[in-house]
């Protein structure tokens, strides 16, 4: 039987981030997914690789600064994938975030980047208001500031590309039938190009998002899992020329914020979030279509073509978000990646969550679980230098 020190389940954005940061530390790396690299909720995000400025509401600052440090990282490595944008957030008479309140979380948003040229933000002259496209009546101010925008699939598989250049091997179609769990590692019996296979490992990453429980199904013996909430977010792409930069829009039915975002030639609105209760269930809902719809007609109302909105629609998708089972709102419930370990199963490490902007930062954390597993071995590379392309 073949052996590797680390398999890991899953290569979205964090089963590669894993994968490369654990074979640059040394390790010999193993990753098994199901469809084909990045194919799913990676493939299926807002593209944006920004601190969270919302985030401050709920009182994450840990997370913001967490994800303002590895935006700045991903522009460094990534310069051709991960590239700056203007977001500008327009204030209304009846906002419910006022300019006082926008400016102090811009201020304290610029303080958790340590003052990074791209924390920088200004109070957008009403000479120029015009130029973005939005409502101008009731329009008391807006604010520019700065995040970064990516194609989620194109850097997940850059960093897919990167951890194979360092020596991990990754099959992907495989169809896992069982992890057996002993005192040594996990033997993991799987299905990949119509031959069964066995490989051991003496750990094993369960990256697989939001079939991270359905995974855990597959473990003997049987393991407890974390109590989760799936919270489904769906875009719109609209055939409307873009704005000339992302637009960070309260919306006008409940708390929440919604983006639209240039992409490709054309328009993106999102996001939602609605409760669903199995993967199956995914999939845009005519709800969620009139929200967005609702959002972005009310802003751009010349734009709207006398309620004909909907035949603008070329494209819709929705990711899947996996978010701690917890009372109240969806848009309150914490963002910060969960990783999991019993010491009924010490050599199965469980991750719950995960953001595309801090996958760097969950793969550290990851290495550093495994290095406390396993010992420390010679290091291949430094991944803080690495680029990616």
């Amino acid at each position: 039987m073949d052996a590797v020190d680390v398999v890991i389940i899953g290569a979205g954005i964090t089963g590669v981030g894993i994968a490369q940061s654990a074979q640059a530390a040394g390790y010999r790396v193993l990753i098994l997914e199901k469809d084909g690299i990045g194919e799913k909720t990676s493939a299926n995000s807002s593209k944006l690789i920004h601190g969270g400025l919302r985030y401050l509401e709920t009182g994450q600052l840990s997370l913001v600064r967490q994800s303002l440090a590895q935006r700045k990282a991903l522009l460094t490595l990534a310069p051709t994938l991960v590239k700056p944008v203007p977001f500008y957030i327009p204030i209304y008479q009846g906002s419910k975030r006022g300019p006082l309140a926008i400016r102090a979380g811009l201020s304290l948003y610029a303080m958790l980047s340590e003052f990074d040229t791209l924390g920088q933000f200004k109070s957008v002259d009403a000479k120029e208001w015009p130029s973005l496209g939005l409502k101008l009546k009731g329009l008391r101010a807006v604010f520019r500031y700065w995040d970064a925008q990516t194609d989620d699939h194109a850097l997940t598989l850059a960093v897919a590309k990167s951890a194979k250049g360092l020596g991990a091997a990754i099959e992907t179609n495989v169809d896992i039938k069982r992890i057996a769990h002993n005192a040594e590692g996990c033997i993991l019996a799987y299905q990949h190009q119509q031959q069964t296979k066995q490989i051991f490992a003496k750990c094993v990453i369960n990256a697989t998002g939001p079939w991270v429980n359905q995974t855990l199904n597959l473990v003997s013996p049987a393991i407890s899992k974390v109590n989760i909430e799936l919270v489904q977010g769906s875009h719109l792409v609209l055939d409307i020329p873009p704005p000339r930069g992302i637009l960070y829009l309260e919306s006008i039915y409940d708390k929440r914020v919604v983006f639209v975002i240039p992409w490709h030639g054309k328009t993106m609105v999102g996001t939602t979030e609605t409760p669903i209760d199995t993967i199956g269930d995914a999939g845009v809902t005519q709800a969620e279509t009139d929200y967005l719809l609702g959002i972005f007609g009310y802003y751009f109302p010349h734009l709207a073509d006398s309620n004909q909105l909907d035949r603008k629609i070329v494209a819709s998708y929705c990711g899947i978000r996996v978010l701690p089972k917890l009372s109240g709102d969806t848009f309150d419930l914490p963002r910060e990646t969960l990783m999991s370990s019993q010491d009924s199963h010490p050599h199965l490490l469980t991750i719950y969550g995960g953001k595309l902007t801090t996958f760097r930062h969950t793969a550290e954390e990851v290495v550093t679980w495994i290095s406390a597993q396993l010992g420390a071995r010679p290091i291949k590379a430094d991944i803080n230098s690495l680029p990616l392309d």
